[in-house]
């Protein structure tokens, strides 16, 4: 990679950063990413694949419905380069779909869109499986697009990515649990005052409630603030 070359890539990530930052949330997140890979590497499409609490893939980012396809079929077959970025936390490159024979199915239904080149990138921020955070797919039509300094380009976004999407799912668990307790508490209040209770025991009558309904008791809450009445 040439110096000017060089100096574009490091003007484009510090922009990346910036945006990445002032995303409001993880979708936004993942949008952000996905753009700055058309910009910034040589591929035609591009998405992410992010797992979700079920430890299952799910599609969080594609800049076309033909990465949408691509991604429900594997998910679906639980099989693919995207599947094997994602367990084994190993980047998968596919130079030519037309002669690749790791995933015959995969690969067939791939070139048959008029792509030929597949880059996976996991996104991961830490050592241990759990610190797997989801998939960078790139999709090139050409056969062997994918360059070494590709590559390495597409491992710092995906490391920008990483964390990213970490923050953000953070931040949104934070904003969730605050939501939960002001719930609970505006709940234990119409309890307080309704049956002349102190807090522990209408914290206590919520959470009798939560059990004996099976119901999360943010959703007990919930449906107490909004009704005024108990599930059944």
């Amino acid at each position: 990679m040439t110096e000017p070359e060089l100096a574009n890539s490091a003007d484009t990530f510090a922009r990346l950063a910036i945006e990445l930052h002032d995303a409001p949330g993880v979708e936004e997140t993942v949008d952000a990413v996905v753009q700055f890979a058309l910009h910034a590497l040589n591929c035609k499409y591009a998405g992410v694949a992010l797992y979700t609490r079920g430890s299952r893939a799910e599609i969080a980012a594609v800049t076309d419905s033909v990465v949408s396809d691509l991604y429900e079929s594997q998910i679906s077959a639980d099989s693919g380069s995207l599947i094997t970025a994602l367990r084994e936390r190993t980047t998968v490159l596919i130079r030519d779909t037309t002669t690749d024979e790791r995933w015959p199915e995969h690969s067939t239904k791939v070139a048959a869109l008029g792509i030929r080149s597949v880059l996976d990138v996991p996104l991961a921020t830490g050592d241990t499986p759990r610190s797997t955070v989801g998939v960078l797919g790139l999709y090139s039509e050409q056969p062997d697009a994918f360059t070494a300094d590709d590559e390495a380009i597409a491992h710092i976004l995906a490391q920008h990515a990483s964390v990213a999407v970490a923050s953000a799912r953070q931040e949104e668990t934070m904003a969730q649990a605050v939501d939960a307790r002001k719930l609970v508490g505006q709940a234990m209040g119409i309890l307080m005052e309704r049956f002349d209770v102190d807090g522990d025991r209408a914290f206590a009558i919520l959470k009798r409630y939560s059990q004996d309904t099976n119901t999360k008791l943010r959703d007990v809450a919930q449906q107490l603030v909004a009704t005024r009445r108990l599930p059944h």
